[in-house]
């Protein structure tokens, strides 16, 4: 079997992702644009956006798959705790809190052998 011969399967997931998302980003991009920045509409966006990055984040921290989940409970809490304060001292920059969220987690799965 060559390429040629199996691409039509991903050219349809392609295509297929394309229509099913960005029509409604495009319909997302006409209704923002007539929100005034203050709107409650938007405020509900935003937080049901922060309530959904939340969610996942905490699904990773208690609930991880793959090699995250041998890592100990308080070392993955530690490091969001880690990330949060340097993301509130470090002028609410949300790389900065990132970065050293992982930067702590992977410290500290270096100083256990990991």
């Amino acid at each position: 079997m060559t390429w040629q011969d199996g691409w039509w399967p991903y050219a349809f997931i392609a295509i297929a992702g394309w229509l099913a998302t960005d029509v409604w980003r495009w319909l997302g991009v006409v209704a923002g644009n007539k929100l005034r920045d203050d709107s409650e509409a938007l405020n509900w966006v935003r937080a049901v956006a922060t309530a959904l990055v939340a969610a996942v984040i905490a699904k990773l921290v208690l609930y991880p798959t793959g090699v995250l989940e041998q890592s100990p409970l308080w070392l993955r809490t530690g490091s969001v705790a880690l990330g949060a304060v340097a993301f509130f001292l470090f002028d609410r920059k949300p790389a900065i809190g990132i970065a050293t969220a992982i930067a702590g987690l992977a410290s500290g799965l270096w100083l256990l052998g990991f």
